[in-house]
């Protein structure tokens, strides 16, 4: 590289840093629309709206039918964001919580009045046209025409004429396909239930036979008029050409909450403010900066000039990261946060492989110029492989888990892309200019010492045994917890529901205000974790805390009445129950289980042999397993935070682990009949543990100022993951490589025949 390009490169890299950079704190307009700010945030950092449902004509509806209504609210509502949340609040009432909106009627008015769906026949039995098409005068003033009813709903279910009713449909899903030219066509595809085919079979059998449509209403006013193309005795139709994407979304999303099996009216609406507060956001992005600077100290002292590439490369991964978060619309929740802040910790993994490739090189007496490249050339693998696994765990995680980890997915992915993108192509360049401009001393990139091996896999039995141990003990205090508390580990409100007191102050307080004067004597009386919420334009603050007891909601009263001066008739509480159904807690389970089973794939076909997989995915389950034990030994609260700390570990220990076995793979293919199996990993052990050492340790840097800096909730995030960070490192370097060796030799390969 000549020097005039490097010089330009690296201008170009430090205006690309300055550029978006800018546009991260101002915005690309006025407004400062794609700054930071404009970034939407979760009901935890910024609020937004709490609508309350009641079931209408049933005092005490059944229970399964409450659960169905929650869930199918739930898809719904993840259409305005994913972090949305539905709950149950006493017997009949049902609460939604959108966060980034502030607008409840519109939502109201977009979400209708749920559980009031028909299929209608064109006909009655009589011949006399059920609804017909009539002019109807649009918002704009202008004529437009539309379906209206020509009877009551009353009438059309008298005379048989409402042939199902939304309950009867299972399921209505927005997809895009193709007609006979191979042109794009938008539709909603309708599963019905066992009952409701019957029924559907009959009617568009009915329709069919006359030529008809079959209306679809809803809310008062029909949504969709579909002719009748044939009769669909399987239970499986579609509703076809539709003008958009959209369009076809909208349908689907009014059919399925359509199919609720309880009614539902509005009981009131009101927007909440942020449930941690500005400081919550304050602390984590302190956090984070500090964190920033350790890092960039750390790679540089470490590392030299590779090091300066790097921190520089890195800088550019945190601006690109906050830009493309608002660029892909996504909702920025506290654990979203910490999991950005985590994932600039595993951003120098890509980095730290390559530069101690590049000062092996450098030992064997390779040139600065020509250690880079070679550097390059061998960690590539590693570094695709061990994203690319992680990755597949968060396409996984996008595809079938639940809205709120689906968020977590994105943040993943996004992570990793850029990751990779910035070690792979920013820091290679910069390390190329650097050197152009003169920075080509050996002494500014290091040269690796000569490796001693250690002997990790002549250890197993001892590091097998000590793992065993401690999760054998840890589900024995998950069974005395059990024992003494009712529950193995500490859920939090989000995982067993409680209690919500709703107060109404002589005056407005402000959430700093609550937090220092009020929730501390909330906490003194019920002895439970409490999560508050305001209510805007008004004195109303919401408590929730572990579920209480008549005495103890009195005590709760009399205290507020001593202290504050609240009226008895300004208190309410309300039995709410969890916001994690028990359908989300199987789908993150499903998911998390299929993830791995299409990272084991994914490795058997890499590195042609199963035993890599299997001793890839046990360490794996060895990690989560002993953060478990953690949880409950600590009795951690175990909140919406406890399943992002989870799947971080998931996708961090695989990381770790695979570098390590493609160093082994490598030496495989150089070893002679002479070599002995158990030196060769152990010396890919060794190779790599200056990596496996120093990812771990940037990692906990990052994870540690959270916990040093941040609020009380990142705490019980960060503390937990740092014990993962450890144990990712350690199952790493001593269990891994030992379960392959012991499963190699048990289950030797065929040999191949000559």
């Amino acid at each position: 590289m000549k020097k005039s390009k490097a010089i330009v490169i690296l201008l170009c890299v430090i205006l690309l840093l300055a550029g978006v950079t800018y546009v991260d704190l101002y915005g690309i307009d006025a407004e400062g629309s794609y700054s930071a700010s404009d970034i939407k945030l979760g009901l935890d950092l910024a609020g937004g709206v709490s609508i309350t449902y009641q079931v209408v004509g049933e005092e005490n509806p059944d229970a399964t039918d409450m659960q169905d209504t929650i869930a199918k609210l739930q898809k719904r509502v993840e259409n305005y964001s994913k972090e949305a949340i539905v709950y149950q609040e006493g017997s009949d009432r049902i609460n939604i919580e959108i966060p980034g909106v502030s607008d409840a009627n519109e939502i109201l008015q977009e979400l209708g009045k749920p559980g009031a769906l028909y299929f209608i026949s064109e006909t009655d039995a009589d011949g006399n046209a059920n609804y017909s098409q009539q002019a109807v005068q649009l918002e704009n003033g202008s004529t437009g025409y539309a379906y209206v009813l020509n009877k009551t709903l009353e009438e059309l279910e008298e005379d048989g004429s409402i042939v199902l009713e939304g309950t009867d449909v299972k399921s209505a899903t927005a997809v895009t396909t193709s007609d006979s030219l191979q042109n794009i066509v938008y539709a909603v595809d309708l599963v019905m239930t066992d009952e409701g085919r019957e029924k559907f079979e009959a009617a568009t059998r009915n329709a069919y036979n006359k030529g008809e449509t079959l209306g679809i209403y809803y809310d008062g006013s029909f949504v969709s008029v579909p002719k009748v193309n044939g009769v669909f005795s399987d239970g499986n139709a579609q509703i076809s050409p539709m003008d958009s994407y959209e369009e076809a979304e909208s349908l689907a999303s009014t059919i399925r909450i359509g199919g609720l099996k309880l009614e539902l009216e509005e009981l009131h609406s009101k927007v909440v403010g942020a449930q941690l507060g500005v400081e919550a956001i304050e602390t984590s992005i302190k956090a984070g900066a500090i964190g920033l600077i350790l890092l960039i100290v750390f790679m540089i002292a470490v590392y030299l000039i590779p090091g300066l590439a790097a921190s520089l490369a890195l800088l550019v991964y945190v601006a690109l990261t906050v830009l493309l978060i608002r660029g892909f619309d996504m909702t920025l929740t506290l654990s979203g946060i910490a999991g950005i802040i985590l994932s600039i910790g595993m951003a120098v993994d890509a980095n730290v492989i390559i530069f101690a490739r590049i000062r092996e090189e450098l030992a064997t007496g390779k040139t600065v110029k020509s250690a880079i490249k070679i550097g390059y050339d061998k960690a590539l693998s590693a570094i695709l492989d061990g994203n690319i696994t992680t990755l597949i765990a968060a396409a996984v995680l996008w595809l079938i888990a639940p809205g709120t980890v689906k968020g977590f997915a994105q943040t993943l992915a996004l992570g990793i892309v850029l990751s990779m993108f910035t070690a792979l192509v920013i820091t290679k360049q910069l390390m190329y200019a650097l050197y152009a401009i003169g920075l080509k001393s050996v002494k500014c990139y290091g040269v690796g010492r000569e490796v001693r091996k250690i002997n990790f896999v002549g250890k197993r039995s001892i590091f097998f045994g000590v793992s065993i141990a401690l999760i054998a003990a840890g589900f024995v205090v998950m069974g005395v917890n059990k024992a003494t508390t009712g529950d193995s580990l500490n859920y939090s409100l989000e995982f067993k529901g409680g209690t919500a007191t709703t107060v109404t102050f002589n005056e407005a307080k402000s959430l700093e205000d609550v937090n220092s004067e009020v929730v501390p004597l909330i906490e003194e009386v019920t002895g439970s974790a409490v999560q508050i919420q305001t209510v805007q334009d008004s004195n109303e603050v919401i408590f929730k805390t572990d579920a209480l007891d008549i005495d103890t909601r009195e005590r709760l009263n009399q205290m507020l009445t001593e202290n504050f001066g609240v009226a008895e008739g300004q208190i309410t509480s309300e039995t709410i129950s969890s916001t994690i159904s028990d359908e989300m807690k199987s789908d993150t389970i499903l998911a998390v289980v299929v993830a791995m089973v299409c990272m084991l794939i994914y490795i058997r076909i890499r590195f042609t042999d199963i035993r890599f997989g299997i001793s890839s995915i046990i360490p794996l389950l060895h990690d989560v397993l002993i953060v478990l034990v953690f949880y409950a030994a600590a009795r951690i609260s175990v909140g919406n935070t406890f399943i992002a700390c989870m799947l971080t570990i998931v996708g961090y220990s695989i990381n770790a682990t695979i570098v390590i076995f493609d160093r082994v793979r490598e030496n495989m293919a150089v070893m002679t009949k002479k070599d002995d199996l158990m030196d060769v990993v152990n010396l890919s052990i060794s190779q790599t543990l200056s990596r496996s050492i120093f990812t771990s340790l940037t990692t906990f840097i990052m994870v540690a100022c959270l916990y040093i800096f941040g609020v009380t909730s990142i705490r019980d995030f960060a503390l937990p993951l740092m014990v993962g960070i450890m144990c990712g490192a350690y199952s790493s370097v001593c269990i891994a490589g030992g379960l392959w060796y012991v499963l190699r030799r048990k289950f030797p390969p065929k040999e191949k025949n000559n």
